[in-house]
Parts: structure tokens; sequence; C-alpha cells
């Protein structure tokens, strides 16, 4: 049967280029989803009462996502293809497995980059110089891993940029009282989606001396994910007020509260599958919030 699952492409395509897609991850979409939603919801906030987002500005946004998703994953496994090859889940990866060297790796790296670069210049001076200071954060993220137990924190502070950068590409800087929150909304968010994916390796990663709140967190796991929901859900209604949000916003806002308070509910932190299912979920959650705010918006 004919489908079009982002696997079944990768899987379609030439033999000398699958390893390169499956590098930057395309074959597994969900983490791409999870860096555009928050530029989505930056985007749709800053848009005028009345108005439905900027298109256009959502396209280059989700180019720039598949883009930077990429190179940070071809980042990742460069700093991590040692680690990858003692991890069942990872072992399979281009770079762990040899499928390309590292010499490829960073070419590629640097044509991904690139490309972003292209995209990043297309918005104003102000999103250009913000955007730019990404940059070490998605070169050090990698490394947290090694000494700290919150690499996750880094990871959100990371994939949440797109709630500062949204803003000020649409209105030619960041208004703070809005993008504060709701970049710190996105950090809580990650925090809880990414300690529920870390429990998938937390006894390989015992194993290889990789930290992780899951390893941080236990048994306690989720209260302290209870804990990162109830932040989230209180800093989306700050941005809210701070924008003069309307009743469909506040009413995607409990959605989104639901569907954490079910996914630690129901989570079972010692099944890898379960995990998985609980993570690749989240990408609902961000599209229950954009739909919010485009209809708080009309």
């Amino acid at each position: 049967p004919l489908s079009f699952s982002a696997a079944e492409l990768v899987r379609a395509a030439p033999g000398p280029i699958q390893p390169y897609l499956r590098l930057m991850r395309l074959h597994q979409p969900a983490g791409t989803w999870l860096l555009f939603l928050p530029c989505t919801w930056s985007i749709g906030l800053a848009a005028e009462p009345g108005a439905f987002p900027d298109w256009r500005m959502l396209a280059l946004f989700g180019a720039g996502a598949v883009l930077m998703r990429g190179a940070g994953c071809t980042i990742n496994d460069m700093w991590d293809r040692d680690y990858d090859r003692q991890v069942a889940r990872t072992a399979s990866r281009p770079l762990a497995a040899g499928d390309i060297s590292t010499f490829q790796s960073f070419v590629f790296l640097g044509g991904q980059l690139s490309l972003a670069l292209c995209v990043l210049l297309c918005l104003n001076y102000y999103s250009i110089i913000l955007g730019a200071a990404s940059l070490s954060l998605v070169i050090t993220y990698p490394l947290m891993k090694r000494i700290t137990y919150w690499p996750q924190l880094v990871l959100g502070l990371t994939f949440n940029w797109g709630a500062l950068l949204g803003w000020s590409a649409i209105r030619g800087s960041c208004e703070w009282s809005v993008c504060l929150p709701l970049y710190f909304a996105g950090v809580m968010w990650t925090l809880v989606y990414d300690t529920i994916y870390a429990h998938q390796d937390k006894r390989d990663d015992i194993m290889i001396g990789v930290k992780s709140t899951a390893l941080r967190f236990k048994e306690d796991t989720k209260q302290w994910l209870s804990g990162f929901s109830l932040a989230m859900i209180l800093s989306l209604c700050v941005a809210g007020m701070n924008c003069n949000q309307t009743f469909p916003y506040y009413s995607a806002v409990a959605a989104v509260g639901a569907h954490l308070v079910h996914q630690i509910y129901t989570l079972d932190i010692d099944k890898p599958e379960d995990c998985w299912k609980k993570f690749a979920s989240n990408s609902t959650v961000g599209v229950l919030l954009f739909t919010g705010i485009v209809l708080g918006n009309l």
C-alpha cells in the first residue's frame, strides 16, 4: 500500500543518501514538530487581533526547524558516536554503525547550517542576531549529559528559542512580558517530554555513565513532571494575559493541562515503548495550544 509517512519516504530514497536523511532524523519527525511548535505559538501570539498568523513566516520557520533539528542531531551524533554504539536503541544510527564517516557528517553539517543561515537572513536584523545567539546552545547541548543530570534543561533552553524568535520576526523586537513567560513555559514542557524520553535509555545510561533527569528523579519522576506541568500552565496564562488573549486561548491551555495530567498519570517509566508513546504525543499538546492561539486572535 502507498504510504506517505516520513519513515517510508526515507526508505524510498536512493541508498547513498539514506544515511544522511537518518542522521538528520528525517524518519522521526516528532522532534522537528517539538522544535517548530513553540515558533508557531510565538508567531500566532504576535499576529494582529482578528488576523490569522503569517503563513509565509510559518513556512519559513518550518523549513528552519527541519534544518536546525537536523543540524542538532548531526552535532549530537558526532559527539556521541562512541556512546551510541553501546546503547541498543541508538547503535544503528549512521555514525555509530559506520554508514558514514565523521568527515562526511561534518561536511553535511556545514551544508545544513548554510541553508539554515539562508533562512535566518530572510528575517529582520534583530531576529538575525537573536537567532544566531542560539547556535552556542545547539553546539554545547550534547556535552551536557556528560557533566550534569540536567541536560534536559539545556535542551529546553535550546528547543524553545523559537518562542522568542517568532515574535521578533513579526514585530521587529521581543515583547518580553509575553515572550519570556512563553519561553519559560516551553522550557518546562521540554523538561516534561524529554525526561519521559530519557527513561527509555536509563539502564544503558547508567552503564556508560551518561546523566539525565530520568536518573536524577528516579521514582519521583511523576512528582517532578507534575511540578513542571503546573509551571508551564501558569506561564502560559501569564503570557496570554500580557497580550490580551481571549477565551479560546485559555480553553486550549486547559486542554493542554488535561493532556499533561493524562500523560503523567498513565506513564509507566519502566516500559520504553510507553515512554516513546507518551513522548510522541506531545506534538498534540503543541497543536492544541496553537489552535487556541489562532482562535483566540480571531
